[in-house]
């Protein structure tokens, strides 16, 4: 089987909910593409205070977008940095765990799991058979332990996946992107990137990529992998002498904060097998035109994808798996010092303000123009 089927694959999976403060929708889609390496996560309650959403591309196999989407969310909500109200530095905390944690035996076993490795001659999934317990639905994921086994010295995935996750907890969202799955605001209409996609052609990435001792061919790190940042892809962050930022593919995520106003009516997140089809604008201007005869989101959401599925793989551009999230703000967006009112800061973290060593992006008017 070649990189594209003969016929796509159209069949979509959808979801709706909502809470008190948000509504979304979501669906995706295989497409073209021989296998679907897209997941997703959607959580309008990740606690009583805070919704998660998060888009994740595989590349090179699905494991670990899926093991993204199994483990990210969990490893922010159960950071010490969450507990004391410090949302930025437990999501970057996160994005960094998720490599550590693919790495030795125990890693190996939980891509093997959601791989669906079996093995012909004795039907079962592989890792299972050689682990000396199997996993506890109970077990606290901070207390990732270390297995014996002959994949302890597993060093972890070479295929990868981008990660770009909003989070929005009272009156303020937070954008962490790591890749080129893209967020988008729009403000009365007006599209506002939130992310900004991580191409190697990028002065600051590809300056990270030659001191750490890669190299840029034909817009690819080491003639390889179009992106310059992602979850996975251990062959690029071999050198010892480098922190895990400074590696020639590093899943150092860009973090941006905002806060939401009456003005904001919806985000959408999704990877690039939409944004290589449609600019934020044209995705934006789409929604607001569906919106005003459909109130089902994961609707809106199949509409576009079937905008963007190419009518056949000469073009290349919507032959890719496609994933979607748009979440729709609830008005009115509480002020913030109702805010402050209602929240008690030992119980309910907030996010703070950002400082330069955030390595964060100062808002949509600085991405869009860049």
């Amino acid at each position: 089987m070649g990189v594209y089927l003969s016929t796509p694959k159209t069949e979509k999976f959808s979801e709706d909910g909502e809470n008190g403060r948000v509504r979304f929708g979501l669906s995706s889609m295989q497409g073209w593409r021989a296998t679907m390496e897209d997941a997703h996560a959607a959580y309008p309650d990740l606690d009583s205070n805070t919704s998660f959403f998060g888009v994740y591309d595989g590349h090179g196999g699905k494991v670990v977008a899926k093991f993204c989407a199994k483990f990210l969310h969990q490893q922010v909500l159960k950071s010490e940095s969450y507990a004391a109200g410090d949302i930025v530095t437990s999501v970057k905390k996160a994005f960094f765990r998720m490599d550590e944690m693919m790495r030795g035996q125990r890693g190996w076993r939980e891509l093997a799991v959601l791989g669906d490795k079996i093995n012909k001659f004795t039907g079962m999934i592989e890792g299972l058979i050689w682990s000396p317990r199997g996993a506890d639905a109970n077990e606290r994921v901070d207390e990732w332990a270390f297995e014996e086994g002959p994949h302890s010295d597993f060093s972890g995935p070479t295929c990868g996946s981008t990660a770009c996750v909003a989070i929005i907890r009272n009156n303020q969202l937070l954008v962490a992107n790591a890749g080129d799955s893209r967020c988008v605001i729009s403000k009365r209409g007006q599209a506002c990137n939130l992310s900004r996609d991580h191409k190697p052609d990028l002065e600051a990435e590809k300056e990270r990529i030659i001191k750490a001792g890669g190299f840029i061919h034909a817009g690819r790190v080491n003639g390889s992998l179009n992106l310059a940042r992602a979850i996975g892809d251990m062959e690029f962050k071999q050198n010892k002498f480098l922190p895990a930022e400074k590696q020639i593919v590093t899943a150092n995520p860009d973090i941006n904060v905002v806060e939401l106003c009456d003005d904001d009516d919806f985000i959408v997140l999704a990877c690039d097998g939409i944004w290589d089809c449609m600019s934020s604008q044209q995705l934006v201007d789409f929604i607001h035109d569906h919106l005003k005869s459909e109130n089902k989101l994961s609707a809106v959401c199949e509409r576009v994808l079937e905008r963007c599925l190419a009518p056949s793989t000469l073009t290349g551009e919507g032959c890719d798996n496609m994933t979607m999230i748009l979440v729709q703000f609830k008005k009115p967006i509480c002020p913030s010092s109702q805010v402050e009112d209602e929240s008690s800061p030992s119980s309910k973290p907030s996010i703070p303000e950002k400082t330069p060593e955030d390595n964060s992006l100062s808002g949509p008017e600085k991405i869009e123009a860049m």
